[in-house]
């Protein structure tokens, strides 16, 4: 008896898949258990062997594994190019490795991604290494020729037509040339008569790509092109059925044979190749078709034009078919065409049999129809077509068509096919219609979206609920109606699901909340919990909160109309408590108190938030703000207020008064925006002046501050408020906007003159204003109404339209009208929209007309007489100011210049900058004695200033020399501070902030020395003007730099303070809360030891000295509480600690809290699983333990409970178990003739458990002798 081998299930499972079927059959045994051992796959047929190292060719056995596998190649490839001494572009041999060269090779790594290694022969020829995938060492090559070599240039002439072959497809052919000859070729255009190519690249290249070009020259030449004219109805006789015929010929003659397409109407057949091969192919071809044309006869058909697609077949395959039967060659006319004529050609005995063919095609196909519902078609057709698959994979030949909305389904093919589809088709009808039906309901569109429900939800499970398929047409049909398809009673049920749904829809009532965006998050909550609440409470009404983009304070409600109002009314409530909760006051208190305000460790401010009920938030220590703002309940805020206020007056020297001022008047003194009040409050000293809410007819204001500073300021309101009610009368005026310049008049010349005249305030409107027309005055009623008569007079006379006529030089037209007219806007903006018109160009008329107001067109006169004196008395003058300044003196953007010009209404030219790199030109004639051609040439003034120095002002006299004046005071002067080195670092700032924020806020450049100089000297470069207050600021900075240096030096306190190990974690305590408070209160720095630390018990504190100190008293004094405490040991039941510990850790942590002491539970795998160690001070240890004691009395009686209770319960599986049991343990998968055994002898298997028999991976092992054979390293 053989030996056999026993595997696991699993590996049963994993081999099976690869054994035949017979041998699936052996390896599951029956239920008997007894197998015939012959049955049984033997080891090599479960287990194929892979084939032998040396197996000789002719006894190389096929097994499964043996396979063709091509011999791998690697991508990547080295080659060696050399360069000659004479050759070499860069020959600096003392800087190989280096220079221009190596840059060069870098260069070319980084655009091919090939690799280069360069090498110095001893002929000091340039030996390169380039490694890389080929195409990449390809153009590397022809970079390196290109770039690394000298290069030569050579022509060749080739007859013109030849160029396209040189070039090939796409330029395929001249890339390969180029690359493969390291050289650049260029072809004439096609347009350019030249013949001659030009290459460029290195001697051996030249010679080579010459070679090639000449190559495919001479392979063009032996080659000739014929074409022949043959009628288009002999060509199927040429080519053939199916282009036996011509491929026949092409292979005889050894040409290339080209004829179109039946589909292309041109009778031309081009025969290409070399020329004796083209005379054969031309020769066979004519004869074939003069003894086509002499012979072949014609006869014509009449088929009905919906059959001719079958005469024809699939590509034209049913034509070719008759070709190659008969010989005859049917021709059918264009789709486009109504005949229905067939002509045959070909031989006369064998036109009655293609006849009969034409005929048997034609009436081959038949079209029949089947009568079903349109909207059983796609049931018919089965889910991803399936039913409709089943019937062409059996009939192929059968074209079934369904037309949407038709009541019939369409069947084209064979008509024994036809039939038997139609057949199956008609059963399919028949059977649908028996068990489906189909319903239509009638819904409002606006409903339908709700009736889908979110994700599809509601009509998805009305769907699998009834079994039935519901149509709801899209948005865009604007359709009511939902079809219902499939099981008659599903339908039905689905039916009126739908129509209770949409009448409770119809019920339904929506209604819009007012409530303010800014509580629309806190009514949601975090993760949207409290919105949670609310929909549980009304789970019938859908709350929408709009899109917070939107800045709407809509909520919308739906839902049925009772329970919309009940959910309407708790959110009103909510919103309620909300707005009650929400009173905000500003409380301003002097910055220098906040600090005493908030406390030690923040306790002063957190008793006051407790105890009120409030939110308090404080200006960040670095804000310019004093306003401390109190946010909840009006009544708390106010008690919060009063105690804030509280503490700043028993700190300071501060007095509250009440000034009694009429409400009416509040508006005026607090300004635009609070800048007069602000101006008051900032003269007085920083008093903080407060004034009762808008609209609630409180007279009182209340001002805080210093006695002093408090009595200014009350003087300062009521002065100004006397002034106010005096001249609390105002009067209101309309004028046109354009009136409103000339009103103002220039730098507001003419409204100064009224308000001095008058003593009135007159206020135009600004930009933003809606009312651009409406002029307000204020003032004493008097005042208001002189000021009132004087501007109506105004605005009457620019009323009062004239037209007038002044005389302008032709040559000053082109001043006022180029730049698309902006001297005439302007003087249209300024004189109240007067209309300049001047002749058109060309005329040489000298007449201007003017048409407007007649005080506009007056004074805009005068004005245009004002600029044409200017332009007469304009002159040209040069201001010399070297080159380097001139970026400086034009300013950002060019602000300075353009300033100047309009200070001194100048022009302003500079000149193009000189490029100090320029050289004169190599080719300029060399001049003696300054003559040149001849002509004798004035020596150039060494002294005379150079042209890009030279900047040109142009204008009057007088306001040129003032803007030379202005220039000039604009060039940069440069001064130098000392600053000790070690401080210019701190200066610059990090990424040179420092420096910059200086250089922006005097305006000067600051150029600090580089470090390797250590100088001292640091240079400021700027306007005369600003120099000095760049030092001053340079010169405060460093103080404030060494204030800061010897504050760090105070900082820098080190003291050390030993405290055992064990009481770290409680010095940092939870989430390092109490270090964090020490080091918070204390402003210190504290460190304790990293694990590898020698010293584990030493805690380092940085800080002041006394702060120091004090932070090392309060770590000692939790040391000294610590020691006090002992730590007990409890024995409690391991069942209950989960309990104890609760979910996350909470009931624990309560406990901890609770009785004050530290619990540890111990891990898993522990010694003692039931010891909990209990830590705090005795009289607290023992209350807790006393606590715990009673819950694990409590814990396990449930625990106790529960196990009693399982003991009578089933456990899962417990079935599967059972059957495993009696079929007794599975032999796994067993295998014959195992390497295992030996002679005959049934061994044991071997053991899937022991690491010798089947070892893990990298895991030692003893060696064993194995019959597996010796194992290999």
């Amino acid at each position: 008896m053989s030996s056999v081998a026993v595997l696991t299930q699993e590996s049963f499972n994993e081999h099976r898949s690869g054994l035949l079927p017979e041998q699936k059959g052996a390896a599951v045994a029956g239920p008997s258990g007894v197998e015939e051992e012959d049955a049984l796959p033997t080891y090599k047929d479960a287990f194929p062997p892979l084939p032998e190292k040396a197996a000789s060719p002719e006894g190389t056995q096929e097994t499964v594994w043996t396979s063709k596998i091509r011999p791998l190649k690697s991508s990547i490839i080295t080659q060696v190019f050399h360069v000659p001494l004479e050759e070499r572009k860069y020959k600096d041999i003392n800087q190989f490795g280096e220079g221009d060269q190596a840059k060069v090779c870098v260069d070319i790594m980084n655009r091919t991604g090939a690799h280069l290694e360069l090498s110095l022969a001893k002929d000091q020829g340039l030996s390169i290494m380039v490694s890389g995938k080929l195409d990449a060492v390809m153009k590397a090559r022809k970079e390196i020729v290109s770039r690394l070599q000298t290069q030569a240039t050579t022509s060749v002439a080739i007859p013109k037509e030849h160029h396209r072959f040189v070039i090939g497809k796409s330029g395929e052919k001249l890339q390969e040339l180029e690359l493969k000859t390291a050289t650049k070729i260029q072809i004439p255009r096609p347009d350019d008569p030249s013949n001659q190519i030009k290459i460029s690249g290195t001697k051996e290249g030249l010679e080579k790509a010459k070679h090639e070009i000449l190559l495919i020259s001479a392979e063009q030449d032996k080659r000739a092109v014929e074409r022949v004219n043959i009628d288009k109805v002999y060509h199927p006789f040429l080519t053939g059925a199916y282009n036996k015929l011509v491929g026949e010929l092409m292979q005889e003659t050894g040409a290339r044979i080209n004829v179109p397409p039946p589909s292309v109407n041109k009778t031309e057949i081009v025969i290409t190749g070399e020329k004796e091969q083209v005379a054969l192919a031309v020769a066979a071809i004519k004869k074939i078709y003069e003894d086509k044309k002499k012979n072949a006869t014609t006869i014509a058909v009449e088929v009905k034009k919906s059959q001719h697609k079958y005469v024809i077949g699939p590509k034209g395959n049913t034509l070719q078919e008759i070709l190659d039967k008969t010989g005859v060659s049917v021709e059918i006319p264009p789709s486009d065409s109504s005949s229905e004529t067939v002509i045959l050609r070909g031989e006369p005995d064998r036109l009655g049999q293609a006849l009969t063919e034409v005929y048997a095609k034609a009436n081959s196909y038949t079209i029949s129809s089947v009568s079903a519902p349109s909207w059983l078609h796609r049931f018919i057709i089965g889910k991803k077509g399936q039913n409709l698959a089943k019937i062409t994979q059996q009939w192929p030949k059968v074209h079934i068509e369904f037309t949407e909305g038709e009541e019939r389904i369409t069947l084209e093919g064979p008509t024994k096919d036809v039939q038997m589809v139609q057949s199956q088709i008609q059963d399919i009808v028949t059977d649908l219609i028996s068990r489906m039906d189909y319903a239509e309901i009638s819904v409002d569109p606006k409903f339908h979206r709700h009736l889908i429900g979110k994700g599809g939800g509601n009509i998805n499970r009305i769907k699998e609920l009834h079994k039935v398929t519901v149509r709801i047409p899209p948005d865009n049909e604007k359709s009511n109606l939902i079809r219902i398809e499939g099981d008659p009673q599903g339908v039905l049920e689905a039916k009126k699901e739908l129509l209770e749904l949409a009448s409770r829809m119809e019920n339904e009532r929506t209604k819009d909340l007012i409530i303010e965006q800014r509580f629309h998050r806190a009514i949601i909550g975090q993760k949207g919990e409290k919105i949670k609440e609310v929909r549980d409470k009304f789970p019938d009404v859908i709350i929408n909160f709009p899109d917070p983009a939107q800045k709407s304070d809509i909520v919308q409600l739906r839902g049925p109309r009772t329970e919309v109002e009940k959910c309407a009314k708790f959110m009103q409530k909510i919103v309620a408590e909300m707005v009650e909760n929400s009173f905000s006051v500003s409380v301003p208190i002097f910055k220098q108190f906040h600090r005493n305000i908030i406390g030690k460790g923040g306790s002063n401010i957190k008793k006051i938030r407790e105890e009120t009920t409030t939110k308090i938030d404080l200006p960040a220590e670095n804000s310019n703000s004093e306003m401390i703002i109190i946010t909840g309940k009006k009544a708390n805020c106010e008690a919060a207020r009063n105690r804030i206020l509280a503490i700043q007056k028993e700190l300071a020297n501060i007095t509250e008064m009440e000034v009694s001022i009429p409400s009416k008047l509040h508006n005026s003194l607090i300004g635009t925006k609070g800048r007069l009040v602000r101006a008051i409050m900032e003269e007085c000293g920083g008093v903080h002046i407060h004034f009762p809410s808008e609209g609630s007819g409180i007279d009182k204001v209340t001002i805080r501050g210093p006695v002093e500073d408090v009595e200014k300021a009350k003087q300062q309101l009521l002065g100004l408020a006397e002034e106010k009610q005096i001249k609390s009368h105002t009067a209101e005026l309309r004028a046109k906007p354009e009136y409103h310049k000339f009103l103002i008049g220039k730098g507001g010349g003419n409204i100064r003159k009224v308000r001095d005249s008058t003593g009135a305030r007159i206020i135009f409107p600004t930009a933003e204003d809606k009312d651009q027309e409406l002029i307000t005055v204020v003032g004493t009623e008097e005042a208001v109404r002189e000021a009132q008569k004087e501007l109506e007079h105004l605005i009457k006379s620019l009323d009062n339209v004239v037209e007038d006529t002044m005389s302008v030089d032709p040559k000053h037209h082109r001043y006022f009208v180029s730049r698309r007219g902006q001297v005439l806007r302007d003087l249209a903006d300024e004189y109240g929209g007067v209309m300049v018109s001047f002749p058109r160009t060309g005329s040489q008329s000298e007449k201007v007309t003017l048409k407007g107001a007649k005080e506009c067109v007056e004074a805009a006169k005068k004005r245009m007489q004002e600029i044409v004196e200017d332009l007469d008395a304009q002159v040209t003058m040069e201001c010399v100011i070297t080159q380097k300044f001139h970026r400086s003196i034009m300013g950002p953007k060019g602000s300075r210049i353009q300033q100047i010009t309009r200070d001194h209404n100048v022009q302003i030219k500079f000149p193009e900058r000189e490029d100090p790199q320029a050289a004169p030109p190599a080719d300029a004639p060399v001049q003696e004695n300054g003559e040149a051609n001849g002509e004798v040439k004035e020596p150039v003034d060494p002294n005379a200033p150079k042209k890009c120095d030279v900047i040109v002002i142009s204008g009057r006299k007088e306001r040129c020399e003032a803007a030379i004046e202005a220039l000039k005071s604009l060039v940069p002067l440069t001064i130098e501070v000392e600053v000790p080195f070690e401080l210019h670092r701190y200066i610059i700032g990090q990424k040179g902030s420092g420096i910059r924020k200086m250089m922006d806020e005097f305006e000067v450049n600051i150029q600090v020395p580089a470090p390797e100089l250590q100088s001292d000297q640091i240079a400021i470069t700027g306007l005369a003007d600003h120099l000095d207050r760049a030092r001053e600021g340079l010169l405060e900075r460093v103080k404030e730099l060494q204030a800061e240096q010897e504050d760090r030096a105070l900082r820098s306190f080190k003291l050390t303070i030993t405290v055992d190990p064990k009481y770290h974690p409680k010095i940092i305590g939870r989430k390092g809360a109490i270090i964090t408070t020490i080091r918070t209160e204390h402003d210190v720095n504290i460190q304790f030891p990293e694990k590898n630390d020698e010293n584990q018990d030493q805690i380092t504190i940085t800080g002041y000295e006394h702060k120091a100190i004090a932070a090392r008293d309060a770590i000692q004094a939790i040391v000294d509480e610590l020691e006090d405490m002992i730590s007990e040991d409890i024995s409690l039941d391991n069942r209950v600690h989960a309990r104890i510990i609760g979910a996350r850790g909470k009931g624990i942590r309560k406990i901890m809290d609770e009785f004050k002491v530290d619990l540890r539970f111990p891990q898993s795998g522990a010694a003692d699983p039931k010891r909990v160690t209990v830590t705090g001070r005795p009289e607290l240890v023992d209350e807790a333990i006393d606590h715990l004691l009673n819950l694990e009395e409590e814990y396990l009686a449930d625990v106790v409970e529960n196990e009693a209770k399982m003991a009578y319960m089933r456990p899962p599986g417990g079935s599967v178990a059972a059957g495993d049991e009696q079929r007794g343990p599975s032999k796994g998968f067993v295998v014959r003739e195992a390497p295992w055994t030996t002679g005959n002898e049934k061994a044991p298997a071997p053991d899937m458990s022991s690491s010798e028999d089947f070892p893990s991976f990298g895991a030692p092992v003893a060696t064993k002798t194995s019959p597996w054979g010796p194992k290999r390293f």
